[in-house]
């Protein structure tokens, strides 16, 4: 029997070792990647994020799992946004867990909050545990992206809100080389300079181009069970949001 395999950047490896591989790919850049967020993107990534909260329109009370969710961005704007609520930040990488508990918001919201190290295909959680599940920049790093998106399905709370944004592809072909260009040029590079890593900042650039385009990406969403899945595009497909609901 054929072993299996999937991408590790533009490498093909055993699906086995992938997981082990980005663990140690944001081990290695944890203390700097908040950094080099703002250095790759110029600040976009905040937009973005922000992007995500007006759409996603987080309530009182609502309990969020937060999966990839590093140094915790996400949770925090999404706990502003609540008022009132709960986040739990789950990751594969604890030094990206740790780095977040240092940060000013975490201590404020201490109470609202709890870290968890575990993996986006095998969710430590009861079923219909959350109201909201979200992954930002994460998804394309997990081994098979269907597994987890029936896990999210499996932890929402019937009514839940999936809301995954990950980088994807620009539709104009002319604008997409440019951006090819920058990113395989300037991102390696600048990795070198800020963080000492080069090869962690071309394995993410990589990745970004075997991630699914919009449309497949939608079609996966829907294929885990989840209705009204839609997506929107920012900064003309860099980045992509993609919505959906357990009804």
């Amino acid at each position: 029997m054929a072993e299996k395999t999937t991408h590790f950047g533009f490498q093909e490896i055993p699906e086995d070792q992938k997981a082990g591989r980005v663990q140690g790919v944001f081990g290695s850049v944890a203390s700097k990647y908040d950094v080099m967020n703002d250095v790759m993107s110029l600040g976009i990534h905040r937009i973005w994020k922000d992007a995500m909260m007006d759409w996603l329109a987080p309530r009182p009370g609502q309990r969020l799992l937060d999966v990839a969710g590093g140094t915790g961005d996400i949770s925090f704007r999404f706990l502003k946004r609540a008022g009132h609520g709960h986040a739990t930040v789950l990751d594969l990488t604890e030094p990206m867990l740790v780095e977040g508990r240092k940060r000013a918001e975490a201590a404020k919201m201490a109470e609202s909050l709890d870290w968890v190290t575990g993996d986006a295909m095998k969710l430590p959680f009861p079923d219909a545990t959350f109201d909201v599940y979200t992954i930002s920049f994460g998804i394309r790093n997990v081994t098979r992206p269907e597994v987890a998106l029936a896990e999210a399905y499996r932890v929402l709370k019937p009514g839940g809100r999936l809301m995954v944004l990950e980088f994807s592809q620009i539709p104009t072909p002319g604008l997409q080389w440019a951006y090819d260009r920058y990113s395989f040029n300037l991102i390696p590079a600048m990795g070198q300079l800020i963080a000492n890593d080069r090869d962690s900042y071309q394995y993410l650039v990589e990745s970004i181009r075997k991630f699914p385009d919009q449309e497949t990406f939608l079609a996966m969403v829907r294929g885990a069970g989840f209705d009204q899945a839609k997506y929107r595009n920012l900064s003309m497909g860099i980045a992509c949001l993609h919505s959906g609901w357990k009804l």
